[in-house]
């Protein structure tokens, strides 16, 4: 391949390139992509999306080398276009404590003045290299780019790795944000700025505009609005995704962290000292700062997932609802990341694609004056779980074997001009001892209905079952993005360590093909006991065909400490918010365990966990219908 000498734009530095981007990708290469999804097993980046983002960003920076030399035509043609519009540029932003931040930008330029995106990155070891789709889409858009790693983020060595310690979109990060903000002031003279953020970015950019004034509009992709409650709610730890973030940085904890920061995690990794914690999440959670944003008027844009396993669903939900500013919430099928990982790599340039595009459209009203549709939105837009139609994929596709199903009818949209507008109505379910075949309980109008009082049930704690929140966290959700959910069997799950309620076949009140549309946060009331003084309870409402296989439509865990041994205490708690339509046929299944791998849980291993309904506390299930 030909040498790579890297374009200047006057105030960048040299380029150093990636490490072993030697061969050109091809349209094999990003069908791999876009079909098996930004996530590798064990919560990584797929390889090949990595190798995907650097290569495009190296066809940005080496002028010398033209783009089809190292990408497929459309793409090729895509930089080709982007490159003669914009210049490239490579930087390195001193913060005001004297780190330096690895910073990609693209400069129009057509005379001005234009507006800016600011884009952090997320939090992978790889920065900003990993989203250059987006790039494109802006600077082809009209927008000046100044993408940014966050402070400690990043491998040893890679030209996108930034210095310092990882802060946790603590105030470091807010003031990097600004500091970032007077580079691209300065650099770029823009009309107006916004911020564009996935994941980690997401938070840090909602977190800066709500500091600094001169931010005029943000788009947040799944994100978080409390990252308290994203860590710890219902007294349970989400130790999983902060196990799977610890090792996602490019380092080990003792060089990447500060020490203040390390006995955080080290407390929650641990269980000690939690109300700490919390102080410390919620110091680092935008819906702290609703005031400042709402001072400023930001209009707040939000992407997110219903399945998401590391920020859950309802704290964005929440915080989302009590803003008062501008504001949109797309709500997307699948895990974290998943719904706009592929165009933000770019595998797919030009295609539609709804996730980024009302993004994209979100700006270019806020930040340009475009009368494009926007000032006419709801709020809350949601797409229903598992509403698209599938077929078998004729070949294999990336790993996948033929066969595999391939979505040809996206899945139901529902607009709402509010989120509070989702819920039009509730069904109150009470819950029996037992039900047919003496096994599990069954699910029944509570108003009316006998056997809802006067019993109790009773299994062995501390040992996991069949019912889990999702198969592994983030390929669960990629794969239900891609029309392929987990099908559950419920027969297999092990009564001897859960319980179980059933309804019996839903009937339509209105003769058509949907039983129930199950719409926002059902909530559950449940008498619990322990021959110990704690208990965990993981609550899973399930979709169950008439075979016995099922799909999850929502869970939610809660641990119940400082009980007396053997007496009964009531609890009650949300679970995560759904948008679902159970066939008409098929029936709702309650499964409550004591186990997740996605969670500390409170249980003691073969200690005995007992559930009831006296009289003065039923137990019900709460349904919120649409």
């Amino acid at each position: 391949m030909p040498q790579e000498t890297p374009i200047t734009d006057g105030s960048s530095e040299e380029f150093p390139g990636f490490p072993g981007i030697t061969a050109a990708l091809t349209e094999a290469d990003a069908d791999r992509v876009a079909a098996d999804g930004p996530w590798a097993s064990g919560g990584t980046v797929h390889p090949e999306a990595v190798r995907f983002g650097q290569t495009v960003v190296t066809a940005l920076l080496a002028r010398d080398t033209a783009p089809g030399e190292l990408l497929p035509v459309a793409l090729a043609e895509r930089v080709a276009r982007v490159r003669g519009l914009a210049l490239p540029g490579h930087h390195r932003i001193e913060t005001d404590d004297g780190h330096r931040l690895s910073a990609f930008s693209l400069r129009q330029l057509a005379p001005g003045p234009h507006p800016l995106v600011v884009l952090p990155s997320g939090w992978t070891p790889y920065g900003w290299g990993l989203f250059p789709g987006a790039y494109l889409a802006l600077a082809l858009r009209g927008y000046h780019v100044l993408a940014y790693t966050p402070r400690g983020l990043g491998v040893p060595g890679l030209p996108t790795t930034s210095e310092g310690h990882v802060d946790v979109a603590g105030p470091h990060d807010v003031a990097d944000g600004s500091t970032v903000v007077d580079f691209g002031v300065e650099r770029f003279g823009p009309a107006v700025i916004g911020f564009m953020g996935e994941s980690y970015g997401s938070g840090i950019s909602r977190l800066v505009a709500a500091h600094d004034e001169r931010v005029a509009a943000v788009v947040a992709l799944s994100g978080w609005g409390n990252l308290a409650t994203s860590l710890y709610d219902h007294r349970t730890r989400h130790l999983a995704a902060v196990k799977a973030l610890i090792g996602f940085t490019g380092g080990p904890v003792e060089e990447k962290f500060d020490e203040e920061n390390r006995r955080i995690l080290g407390d929650f990794l641990d269980g000690r000292n939690l109300d700490a914690v919390v102080r410390w999440a919620e110091r680092r959670s935008p819906e702290t700062y609703l005031d400042l944003t709402e001072d400023h008027g930001t209009p707040t844009f939000c992407s997110h997932t219903w399945h998401e396993s590391l920020f859950p669903v309802n704290q964005t939900v929440d915080a989302f609802d009590r803003l008062r500013v501008p504001k949109r919430l797309n709500l997307w099928i699948g895990d974290h990341g998943v719904p706009e990982g592929a165009g933000l790599l770019g595998v797919a340039p030009g295609a539609p694609d709804p996730v980024l595009d009302e993004a994209y459209a979100w700006l270019d009203h806020h930040l340009k004056g475009e009368r494009n549709g926007v000032e006419e939105w709801d709020e809350v837009c949601s797409q229903v779980m598992f509403t698209y139609v599938t077929e078998p994929a004729p070949d294999p596709v990336a790993g996948r074997p033929a066969g595999a199903p391939r979505i040809v009818e996206p899945a139901v949209r529902e607009s709402r001009p509010t989120w509070r507008d989702v819920t039009l109505r509730h069904e109150l379910l009470g819950l029996t001892g037992d039900g047919p075949g003496g096994t599990d309980g069954r699910l029944v109008p509570a108003e009316g209905a006998g056997g809802t009082t006067g019993w109790r049930r009773t299994f062995l704690a501390g040992v996991d079952t069949e019912a889990t929140a999702m198969g592994e966290p983030l390929r669960t959700g990629q794969a239900e993005w891609k029309g392929d959910p987990k099908i559950y069997d419920t027969r297999k799950i092990d009564r001897r360590h859960a319980l179980a309620w059933t309804t019996d076949p839903l009937v339509p009140a209105d003769g058509g093909p949907v039983g129930r549309r199950v719409r926002g946060a059902p909530r559950l009331r449940l008498t619990v006991r322990s021959t110990v003084t704690t208990a965990g309870l993981v609550a899973h409402l399930f979709d169950v065909a008439g075979d016995g296989t099922a799909r999850i439509i929502t869970h939610e865990p809660l641990n119940a400490h400082d009980l007396t041994a053997d007496q009964d205490t009531t609890v009650t708690w949300r679970l995560q918010a759904a948008a679902y339509d159970i066939p008409a046929g098929h029936r709702l299944m309650l499964v409550v365990d004591s186990k997740d791998p996605l969670y500390g849980d409170a249980s003691v291993t073969w200690t005995q966990t007992g559930i009831g309904s006296p009289p003065a506390a039923e137990s019900f299930l709460e349904l919120p219908l649409g």
